[in-house]
């Protein structure tokens, strides 16, 4: 019973505070909306938090099944955003990743995936799946900015800023946002890769190798587009692109293996 108004009251303040975002949007209201959807987003963040603790920390391990660890990357995404936003123009992201934590939380407890690690048999494993997920929520957060900063491009290119569009700040101070995000983001799945090789038995095994192969032909895609943007200054478009490659190649090697294995192979 605890889960069920536990769950239906963190999706109903995600999508109160998406409201609250979308509204100040509308209007062009100011900072009154802003502080009000942060702040339902949080309570949001809190409740969705304890859920995710009683459902992944188990006695017999970690509950690392495909909802759960789609509902706990979400839950990172909607944390870094709603914090950031205290100091940087990046609230508007809530209208696509707000929603998104809602509807991973309420899959959580109607579709619950079953998948227990026995992270206390492995010592460090525990703290190379949280730097994963971490650093996925991160580049996923990179990656919704890309994809904002290619909508605001093509309107201010066609001459036709939509007031969405108009609330939105300056290309440039955007387009640093992103660059910081994919930075520290890249900076973590560094750390999360050389995690996996010191503390996982063999990363290309039989039932890792895709993920490992992928996870790195994603590390190397920003790893070229951070030095592109410092080599020869890279912008724009470009930016985007291999913003948008590089995560979905990381979407594919954990998410996608991860369903496959779970959901259809049933392993």
């Amino acid at each position: 019973m605890i889960d069920v108004v536990m769950t239906s009251v963190g999706v109903l303040l995600y999508l109160a505070a998406t409201i609250v975002l979308f509204k100040q949007l509308a209007l062009q209201s100011s900072d009154k909306n802003k502080r009000l959807a942060l702040s339902l987003g949080l309570i949001a963040v809190i409740f969705h938090a304890d859920i995710l603790a009683r459902h992944i920390f188990t006695d017999t391990g970690l509950q690392m099944g495909f909802t759960h660890v789609a509902s706990l990357a979400t839950w990172f995404v909607a944390s870094l955003l709603l914090l950031a936003a205290f100091k940087k123009p990046v609230e508007n992201l809530g209208l696509f990743v707000l929603p998104l934590a809602a509807f991973t939380l309420a899959t959580e407890y109607l579709m619950p995936v079953d998948h227990i690690i026995d992270a206390t048999a492995h010592r460090g494993l525990g703290v190379h799946i949280m730097l994963s997920i971490l650093a996925y929520s991160l580049l996923g957060l990179a990656a919704v900015q890309a994809v904002l900063l290619s909508i605001q491009e093509r309107h201010l290119h066609n001459r036709k800023p939509a007031g969405f569009i108009r609330t939105l700040p300056a290309m440039e101070t955007m387009e640093t946002l992103l660059v910081q995000m994919i930075t520290i983001g890249f900076a973590l799945q560094t750390t999360s890769l050389l995690s996996g090789f010191v503390y996982l038995e063999d990363m290309f095994a039989q039932n890792l190798a895709h993920k490992t192969i992928l996870s790195i032909s994603a590390w190397a895609v920003f790893a070229i587009l951070l030095w592109g943007r410092w080599r020869f200054g890279w912008r724009g478009r470009t930016v985007i692109r291999w913003t948008l490659s590089g995560f979905i190649t990381l979407v594919l090697a954990y998410f996608g293996s991860k369903y496959v294995l779970e959901i259809i192979l049933h392993r």
